[in-house]
């Protein structure tokens, strides 16, 4: 194992040291639906990537602990399970808002002034992109681009594109994710 590799490891096994309140793998009906995603796949080809696209699926996050125990479980390093978790985008680390509001960021998004947008939606929110509202219902993210560049910019609400959006529109869309 290299140094960057034990290091990663360190980093990892302290993270989940340090937070085991509110993780999955504490809580007994979580580790249960843990395990069950586990014995049901582990022989799967791929079984690591199988496992964790389950687990974000069934859970909707794959924290650093449920890392370590899946690691441990499957007798692979956890480096290997945090590579793949740390590479693939759809895979977060921590729970989501029952509401996801993803900023576009492409060419056309940003020029049309989505920097703004996304200032005025954190005021709103009171929190900052890459983060959960206090109250659980949105998580802010941004996106390198949805594919809708003749409506820019764009905000995309769970799975409902909202497009020329201007600063005053923005306030009433975003109550969608308030609710």
């Amino acid at each position: 194992m290299t140094l960057r590799a034990v290091e990663c490891e360190q980093r990892m096994a302290q993270t989940v040291h340090d937070n085991p309140k509110n993780d999955p793998v504490a809580v007994p009906e979580q580790k249960a639906l843990i395990d069950r995603i586990l014995a049901e796949n582990k022989d799967l080809p791929g079984a690591v990537m199988v496992v964790l696209n389950e687990l974000q699926a069934q859970i909707g996050f794959v924290s650093p602990a449920m890392q370590a125990y899946v690691a441990q479980q499957m007798r692979v390093p956890l480096q290997q399970v945090h590579g793949v978790v740390s590479f693939y985008s759809f895979f977060t680390t921590m729970p989501r808002g029952k509401h996801t509001v993803k900023f576009c960021m492409g060419t056309a998004c940003y020029v049309g002034g989505m920097p703004q947008l996304i200032e005025k939606a954190k005021s709103v929110f009171g929190c900052d992109v890459g983060e959960t509202t206090a109250d659980g219902m949105a998580t802010l993210e941004v996106c390198r681009c949805v594919g809708a560049c003749s409506q820019a910019p764009v905000i995309v609400i769970d799975e409902e594109l909202h497009g020329r959006v201007r600063p005053n529109k923005l306030p009433q869309i975003l109550k969608k994710a308030q609710q």
